[in-house]
């Protein structure tokens, strides 16, 4: 369909969703590029959406240096051999993260683990980050070759912007975006956050689970349009989203019995499952209604929340034998 159909499976894709109007995007003003992403501008028109990535990525400030298409091209060989690709292992820091297929075909697949490798050689400091197979596979959907993905996850990856956190890297970071969410959870969604207490021993691990919501569990269609508003107002859109779902699956869920004896797998599956009862459009708005803390009043909370890891001394993954409370607001 177009120069970014390398790793599409187009038979898995819902090309009926897709539109060939030669749509451009012309403004590069934030509110505007901010109401465009909102409303799923360029969703429906896949070159588009690609190129729109590619713009927006290469905006995002980073590290002097960064690691680019050229130095994948140097190492892919190096680091992954002849092997097959779709046995490759992926390093410890993805937690066995879900691997999502994202519609991709088989070569795309076997790509995701290899960019994956690469990312592991050229980032030594990355000591946790579930969320990489997610963000991989989706970005290789609208790369031209596996170079130019590995080159866009670089780039968000080495982001120097104080103010724009994108992805977690380390344990105390993704830890405390746990009690974070959990915090955030008990301000805005008190009904969903009763019923967790009541029907979970350990409530904060329910809530560790809000990234694997959103990287591995939605569907390719909702997460595609979660990164488009992401890439143009960073992480604070993740709590949302994040949100929008528990409330929705207490809404559907409510009353009835629990699917199977955990509610983090009944979660999860709610998410899998979540286009038979509420639409992308749905999601998004019901994310951008709530009256949400400001951004800087968020960075405060995560960073209280990692100084209170820190002095427990929870720096890196390890059974979980405390569980926080989470009524500090």
């Amino acid at each position: 369909m177009d120069e970014y159909n390398r790793f599409v499976d187009w038979e898995k894709m819902d090309v009926t969703a897709q539109t060939q109007d030669p749509k451009e995007l012309t403004s590069t003003e934030f509110q505007e590029l901010k109401q465009l992403a909102r409303q799923g501008y360029w969703a429906k028109n896949h070159s588009l959406r690609a190129k729109v990535y590619h713009k927006l990525i290469n905006d995002i400030p980073c590290r002097t240096v960064t690691p680019d298409a050229n130095v994948y091209r140097d190492i892919v060989v190096k680091i992954t051999g002849k092997r097959n690709s779709g046995s490759l292992p992926l390093p410890e820091f993805v937690d066995n993260s879900l691997v999502p297929t994202y519609c991709l075909n088989a070569e795309g697949i076997g790509a995701v683990r290899k960019i994956i490798l690469c990312i592991a050689n050229q980032f030594p400091d990355i000591s946790f980050c579930p969320a990489l197979p997610s963000v991989t596979a989706l970005l290789l959907h609208y790369s031209k070759d596996e170079a130019e993905c590995f080159e866009k996850v670089c780039r968000i990856l080495a982001c120097n912007d104080p103010s724009k956190r994108l992805i977690d890297q380390t344990f105390l970071a993704f830890e405390s975006s746990c009690m974070t969410f959990g915090d955030l959870v008990n301000k805005y969604c008190q009904a969903a956050h009763k019923l967790m207490v009541a029907v979970s021993e350990d409530v904060l691990e329910v809530y560790s689970d809000w990234q694997r919501w959103l990287f591995g569990e939605l569907p390719m269609i909702y997460i595609a349009r979660v990164f488009d508003v992401f890439l143009v107002e960073g992480y604070k859109v993740l709590y949302r989203v994040a949100l929008a779902l528990l409330k929705f699956f207490h809404k559907v869920r409510a009353g009835q019995p629990m699917e199977s004896d955990s509610i983090q797998q009944d979660i999860r599956s709610f998410v899998r499952d979540i286009a038979q009862s509420v639409p992308p459009e749905r999601l998004l708005e019901k994310a951008f209604a709530i009256r949400l803390f400001s951004r800087k009043e968020i960075q405060l909370l995560q960073m209280a929340n990692e100084k209170a890891l820190q002095q427990k001394g929870i720096t890196v993954k390890q059974k979980r034998l405390l569980s926080f409370t989470l009524s500090r607001m």
